[in-house]
């Protein structure tokens, strides 16, 4: 990892709004808070939509799997699950073939619930009022800083 050097004066990139983690806090904090009424109609919180769009994308899989592609430990991710089980969206099972790994999965009425959620991502777009392009390059960006610091993480 190569050091960048701060340019002079090293007081001014302690105010609060040249940080890079404060923006990206809260820029996510508006964006939740954006969500929060859309999903309210969808009976769902930020986190379960989360879910959702991993489950939709790709069907069944172990909760080990969802938790790593979202980021989530178990902790978290088993409450928020049992609410979507207890609202009908999913089924939980342990594996036939290894008993130690749990497999979650659309109901019919997660299934359905994808319909109705497919206008959040033309809505949330409007609300940036940013182009499509705009959205796709910054997502980008974001995911590749994600993966660089990931990185750093590791090899310390």
């Amino acid at each position: 990892m190569t050091k960048q050097t701060t340019p002079q004066p090293a007081e001014d990139w302690l105010e609060l709004d040249r940080q890079l983690c404060f923006a990206l806090y809260s820029a996510s904090l508006a964006m939740t808070k954006l969500y929060k009424p859309i999903l309210s109609e969808l009976g769902l919180t930020y986190p379960q939509y989360l879910v959702m769009l991993v489950l939709w994308q790709h069907g069944g899989m172990a909760i080990s799997e969802l938790g790593s592609r979202l980021k989530l430990d178990s902790g978290t991710l088993t409450p928020l699950l049992k609410r979507l089980e207890a609202a009908g969206y999913v089924t939980r099972a342990r594996d036939t073939a290894d008993e130690r790994r749990v497999l979650v999965g659309l109901t019919e009425a997660g299934r359905k619930l994808r319909a109705a959620a497919a206008s959040i991502p033309e809505e949330v777009l409007c609300a940036t009022q940013c182009s499509l392009e705009e959205i796709q390059s910054l997502t980008k960006r974001l995911q590749g800083l994600r993966s660089t610091l990931e990185t750093v993480r590791t090899e310390e």
